[in-house]
């Protein structure tokens, strides 16, 4: 039990510091010398871990995809309308980037490998998938009107945001993420819900999740498993 523990700690800390290089200097970048410096690690305990440098990688997109998907389950746990729970998945996608660093080298990682058709889409239909379905409650519920297409709302939500939060890094490194998801709600809300929802704005676009969720939410049984 204790080699176990140790071994998890030592995964941990190799997966933490890939991930704060892959953040830096982006897959191709990001050295193995560095990512062992950065971890503290030795080049023995990484490859007892991870077969090669893709290999980490691809477990910290995996790790990322996790860590958003549980944010997802927790919103939509919450007894909030279900267009306050997409405002808010929003807002929490945003958090997470700003916040984690596994979250943001999962991220940056595959953009970089979608380049040459290596990154997966998984993350990203799984958050179409999520919106879509609050898309359609809300339709339900009376907050988006009805000629709302569900799927075709849900692709441009997560195409909306993931263009937002790109241009923030290149402006201001995030600084401005949180606002600038404001302001697309803002932007958004007047023409996508029913004139007599209107005087509810306000309160859709100040939701926020209760329930943040980080790598550190799951114990070592619950991350993600290895995929190359």
């Amino acid at each position: 039990m204790v080699q176990q523990q140790r071994a998890a700690v030592t995964r941990a800390q190799i997966v933490r510091g890939a991930a704060e290089m892959f953040d830096k200097s982006g897959f191709e970048g990001a050295s193995l010398v560095e990512i062992l410096e950065a971890s503290g690690m030795t080049k023995g305990a990484l490859y007892f871990h991870f077969r090669s440098k893709e290999d980490l990688a691809r477990h910290i997109i995996a790790e990322q995809h996790r860590i958003s998907i549980a944010a997802v389950e927790a919103i939509a746990a919450q007894e909030s309308p279900a267009i306050e729970q997409i405002v808010m998945l929003c807002h929490e996608m945003a958090r997470q980037i700003v916040q984690d660093p596994i979250v943001r080298a999962g991220i940056r990682i595959t953009l970089e490998l979608s380049a040459d058709d290596r990154g997966p889409a998984g993350p990203y239909l799984d958050w179409i998938t999520a919106c879509h379905t609050l898309a359609t409650r809300a339709i339900d519920q009376g907050d988006l009107l009805g000629t709302i297409d569900p799927p075709v709302f849900a692709r441009f939500v997560i195409g909306a945001f993931t263009g937002i939060q790109t241009v923030s890094q290149v402006l201001t490194h995030r600084t401005d993420l949180e606002q600038r998801v404001d302001e697309m709600w803002m932007i958004l809300l007047p023409g996508i819900m029913p004139a007599a929802r209107h005087h509810s704005m306000p309160r859709v676009r100040a939701a926020r999740t209760s329930v943040p969720v980080t790598a550190e939410s799951f114990d070592d049984q619950d991350r993600p498993a290895l995929t190359s």
